[in-house]
């Protein structure tokens, strides 16, 4: 895997209610589909909707590991900044770090979360596409 320190990309998220616990705070599952959208978001920026790369390429992107610290609660109605870096690319994996904040940059939430690349049919391991690990590194 090479090492890379590409900038951070940032997409905004709202916290809804159906994101939170009956006390006001978000529920930890829902760190995750933020992230999700952030992850998502990140790739269309470079060029690269989901069902495209499964339709030209015959890959999916899968989470295979993920470590999350919780450092602070949001709360319903904040206004959060999902953060995601690329840090390292390997032939068939990539590491992100992403990080969730609320405004003036207050740390709520920091992961690390390695994306497999798969074989669309088998789900099996499989090179990240040429095109696809060319805009990857030029991000960075």
């Amino acid at each position: 895997m090479v090492r890379l320190a590409s900038e951070e990309f940032n997409w905004p998220v709202r916290v809804y209610y159906e994101d939170t616990d009956s006390a006001g705070i978000v529920y930890h599952a829902s760190y995750l589909r933020f992230m999700e959208r952030a992850r998502t978001e990140w790739l269309r920026s470079l060029g690269f909707d989901l069902p495209d790369l499964s339709a030209e390429y015959e890959v999916l992107f899968t989470v295979s590991r993920l470590h999350i610290d919780y450092l602070r609660p949001a709360y319903f109605n904040d206004l959060l900044d999902v953060g995601v870096r690329l840090t390292r690319l390997g032939r068939a994996s990539f590491m992100l770090e992403q990080s969730l904040y609320r405004a003036a940059r207050d740390l709520l939430c920091r992961a690390e979360v390695r994306i497999a690349c798969v074989d669309a049919m088998s789900l099996r391991p499989r090179a990240i596409p040429k095109a696809v690990c060319t805009e990857l590194k030029r991000d960075s």
